[in-house]
């Protein structure tokens, strides 16, 4: 660990494909950054071309990951987070909101892109009291996240933890049994630990979404749009927190609530377990 209070969990990144484009890199793209090449760009632009909006209902993601860490952190005294397909560190990000109100807070990232795992590195510092960690391991082998060196040096699987799954249940495709893999996720995790997921659906665009996931397939980028049942039934045997499953926009919004909640084709819930 460094004298900042982050952990490098791995000493080599590894190689970049820049052939094939990634849901990281694709985020970063719609948020305005620049750690993103051109495979990435073009999924992008196609995607955006049939939800112009696209942009946006990042932007909704990110906002919502703050809300749900102060909620979490200042309503439930949560001091650990897992957050599984973390993406390109953009600020604030999550241990930076969480860290700010408790800075006791320990934070563990997984992505499985090289790029993301240079940024982390550099970006995502911890304060003292707390730490933060980056391990490089892919959602479909979760085994690969909880047995990881980087994962045990920074959480207490003893006591609760936040497990953060933001726009990622949807690069696992139906037959690779993606319920499956979150139960494997959530039976390692202690009563008290929390779940949150955002996922897009076509619940409220079914056209555009329709066309947005197959120009991603197109692409060679696995995308798949669940209804809001498919979405719940990833909460199964937890309880869910109020307002319980809804549009993302609609999750315990800062200030008014939204004109059009179903703006930002998501939906968004947290579940406590018992």
């Amino acid at each position: 660990m460094t004298e900042n209070g982050q952990q490098h969990a791995q000493a080599e990144a590894p190689a970049v494909d820049a052939t094939v484009p990634h849901s990281a890199r694709v985020y970063d793209y719609w948020l305005g950054g620049k750690d993103n090449f051109a495979v990435d760009r073009a999924m992008g632009a196609a995607m955006t071309e049939a939800i112009p909006t696209l942009p946006a209902m990042a932007k909704e993601n990110r906002r919502f990951v703050h809300r749900v860490a102060r909620h979490l952190v200042v309503e439930q005294g949560v001091r650990q987070f897992l957050d599984i397909g973390a993406g390109i560190p953009t600020r604030p990000n999550l241990h930076e909101v969480a860290q700010s109100i408790a800075p006791e807070t320990r934070v563990v990232y997984v992505d499985n892109d090289p790029v993301v795992l240079a940024h982390s590195r550099a970006l995502m510092v911890s304060t003292p009291e707390g730490r933060s960690a980056y391990v490089d391991a892919d959602l479909r082998r979760p085994r690969s996240i909880l047995d990881h060196p980087g994962l045990a040096e920074t959480l207490d699987l003893t006591r609760p933890v936040a497990l953060t799954l933001i726009a990622i249940l949807m690069l696992i495709a139906d037959e690779e049994d993606p319920a499956a893999t979150l139960r494997e996720l959530t039976e390692a995790l202690p009563s008290g630990s929390y779940l949150a997921i955002t996922h897009p659906t076509q619940d409220f665009n079914p056209e555009a979404v329709g066309t947005a996931v197959a120009a991603a397939r197109q692409a060679g980028m696995t995308l798949v749009a669940r209804t809001r049942d498919e979405v719940q039934r990833f909460f199964a045997g937890w309880e869910l927190v109020e307002p319980g499953l809804t549009p993302v926009l609609a999750w315990r919004p800062d200030g008014e609530p939204p004109a059009d909640p179903q703006a930002a084709y998501y939906w968004a819930g947290l579940a406590r377990k018992p």
